[in-house]
């Protein structure tokens, strides 16, 4: 994880008390819990950022050109999603 920071967080008490109960039981430390949710909160933020990025890339008229192309070989028996 590599080398460690602290920094003091300000948190209202009744937000504090039901994070500390759930992390007890779930097993872990408040700390822990804590940097679990910032770290999965950067992910899920990291995330958007790469698929705006990768949207502005686009190019819609090509897209629409894809999709809209003959298709290849007709699906045959055995082509289908099972149920799993």
């Amino acid at each position: 994880m590599g080398t460690s920071s602290n920094y003091a967080l300000r948190m209202p008490a009744s937000l504090k008390q039901g994070v500390t109960e759930f992390a007890r039981a779930d097993g872990t430390t408040l700390n822990q819990f804590i940097v679990s949710a910032v770290a999965e909160k950067l992910a899920a933020l990291q995330t958007a950022s790469y698929f705006v990025r990768r949207a502005a890339q686009g190019d819609n008229q090509q897209a629409l050109a894809f999709l809209s192309r003959p298709g290849g070989v007709p699906p045959v028996a055995g082509d289908e999603r099972g149920g799993g």
